[in-house]
């Protein structure tokens, strides 16, 4: 029974293995982006001297979405990585960032929820600059509740985390 206990543990724990494809998806999707990212800007330069003020701020803020989706990529490839499937020992590792291996589940939780809601911000903020063009009370409430929604999210979830860290004696 004891080697049955064993083989089933093995399993289980070696299943981790079965996530490193997603990951690797998510670095193709990373490059996908990239690729867009490239695209975006090169448009944005070449449109950008004759645009108005509004076309470039949007022009911006694109930009900034693209890298936000980017950087909370990576954040799922590096986190994923550290917390399923091997430990990086940053002795070996000098020059690799530390934010982007040492983050506690709760950490990722808290990133990932300020992460989609700077996207969603700065999609309220490109549909604001276009509010010329698109004047759609609906729309517009949508955005901003969805904005809310997510910040409201955050703020619960920080607050929980850390009712549930101080009644586990953790310190921050």
């Amino acid at each position: 029974m004891d080697l049955v206990g064993r083989v089933v543990g093995a399993i289980v724990i070696n299943s981790r293995w079965l996530l490193a494809p997603f990951l690797f998806g998510l670095i193709i999707g990373l490059a996908a982006l990239l690729y867009k990212f490239v695209v975006r800007l090169i448009d944005y330069v070449v449109a950008g001297p004759g645009g108005d003020a509004a076309g470039i701020i949007v022009g911006i803020l694109k930009l900034i979405d693209l890298t936000l989706l980017a950087n909370l990529i990576l954040l799922v490839i590096c986190s994923s990585y550290q917390n399923f499937l091997t430990r990086v020992d940053a002795t070996k590792h000098p020059d690799w960032p530390d934010s982007l291996f040492n983050i506690s589940f709760a950490g990722l939780k808290q990133k990932l929820l300020g992460s989609i809601a700077a996207i969603a911000a700065v999609y309220v903020l490109e549909w604001f600059m276009d509010i010329e063009q698109e004047a759609d009370n609906t729309k517009l409430a949508w955005v901003v509740g969805i904005l809310l929604a997510f910040s409201v999210a955050m703020l619960l979830l920080a607050v929980a985390d850390r009712v549930s860290s101080a009644g586990n004696g953790e310190q921050h």
